[in-house]
């Protein structure tokens, strides 16, 4: 019951010249109402006979995992559940869920919920098939030996975890969130249901959609950006600026569900294969040392990074800018870009995000520690404009 790992590049900056090989990493997609009755079925084709389901209790309360299990028995299986993981799961969480995958004699891993339950099932996976600490796996391809399979189905519209290579864990100890990357996480099948989309309390369907928009934009600029990148990404952002409203406004309308889901894969596709920037490198850091929703973060960062990296690439926003429907259309780059800066502040209004980091929580005096921290996040490497501490610090200070 294992696969194995493999390489991961990403793209890489093809501006000037032919475009190099690229990579395109994906799980087979299951997609649609009602997909989640496919979850037997596609565990049976990974193998499973006892699969190990990792939640949470707020997604056990909706009754989606309840619907799971019957599915999974329907087939033959005999499931165990474990649901000892919080927001931003901890590195003790995953420590705990391991031992628990261990003594259940289990095999396939499927993880439902956000990102929090499937990043969790990423990191018992890992500590299955490689020992250790999770936190011995922080960077780039450090997974060297094969994993179980991964089954992951989403239900909340913004982590992207469900087809993604990365794996983001809480270290207790520093109080940061080390990112986890690498070809063996990506999940082996994703199945998403829209209709787990509509027990989401309103704050995290606004937290996970700006979550999402972050993700397509940051990989449409990032260094490592690709031509199939690329579509995914734009896609996202317009389905974002397009449908997140609705589905605050009207939280069970499923058309605005469908399209923000596909909008969550989409994005996730597009990151994982250009990977992220400067908004993710620091949102990291901010949501470990104050366990704060990670959206929310990058809702609150985004448009200071915009403008930042605009500086540098300026061509390349003008695509997003239309994509969300901005006038853009013989503007300057510059202008370009500080419209997109504006349009993403007045969504994050739009939905209720903090307009500033001191709102949830942030002081001065972490300022430089959480810049310090970033420097150290993998995400920053594939910013397309290069940051010292004294830039993060200057971001984190306009963010404020």
């Amino acid at each position: 019951m294992v696969r194995s790992h493999g390489s991961d590049t990403g793209g890489r900056d093809h501006a000037h010249g032919p475009a190099p090989v690229v990579k395109f990493h994906a799980p087979e997609v299951v997609f649609g109402l009602g997909a989640l009755a496919e979850a037997g079925f596609a565990a049976g084709r990974l193998g499973a006979r006892r699969p190990f389901v990792v939640t949470d209790d707020g997604v056990q309360e909706a009754g989606w995992v309840q619907e799971l299990l019957r599915h999974l028995r329907d087939v033959g299986l005999d499931p165990v559940v474990w649901s000892g993981i919080t927001p931003n799961p901890k590195d003790s969480e995953i420590a705990a869920g391991y031992q628990r995958y261990l003594e259940s004699g289990c095999d396939v891993l499927i993880g439902i919920g956000g990102g929090s339950s499937m990043d969790a099932a990423k990191g018992i996976a890992i500590l299955s098939g490689n020992g250790g600490s999770i936190l011995d796996y922080a960077g780039v391809d450090r997974v060297t030996r094969a994993i179980p399979p991964l089954l992951m189905i989403p239900t909340t519209s913004g982590t992207g975890a469900d087809v993604s290579q990365f794996c983001i864990v809480s270290d207790t100890t520093d109080a940061v969130k080390v990112t986890i990357m690498g070809r063996a996480l990506v999940p082996d099948i994703s199945i998403t249901d829209p209709r787990l989309l509509t027990t989401m309390p309103e704050w995290l369907a606004a937290a996970t959609g700006l979550d999402a928009l972050t993700h397509g934009i940051e990989s449409f600029v990032s260094l490592a950006h690709n031509p199939l990148a690329d579509g995914h990404a734009l896609s996202a952002v317009r389905l974002v600026s397009h449908y997140l409203p609705a589905t605050i406004q009207r939280p069970q309308d499923l058309d605005a569900r469908t399209q923000m889901a596909q909008a969550s894969l989409e994005a996730g596709l597009a990151f994982t294969n250009a990977i992220l920037g400067a908004t993710h490198a620091m949102s990291h850091q901010v949501g470990g040392l104050l366990d704060l929703p990670h959206g929310v973060i990058n809702g609150i960062l985004l448009p200071h990074v915009i403008r930042y990296n605009a500086r540098a690439i300026p061509e390349r926003f003008r695509a997003l800018a239309a994509a969300v429907g901005l006038p853009v259309a013989g503007a300057p780059a510059d202008e370009v870009a500080e419209q997109l800066s504006a349009y993403v502040r007045r969504l994050g209004d739009e939905v209720g995000v903090p307009s500033g980091l001191r709102a949830i929580g942030v002081r001065d005096d972490d300022i430089a520690r959480l810049a310090r921290s970033t420097m150290q996040d993998a995400c920053l490497t594939t910013n397309p404009r290069s940051a010292d501490a004294v830039d993060i610090e200057g971001l984190f200070r306009a963010a404020l």
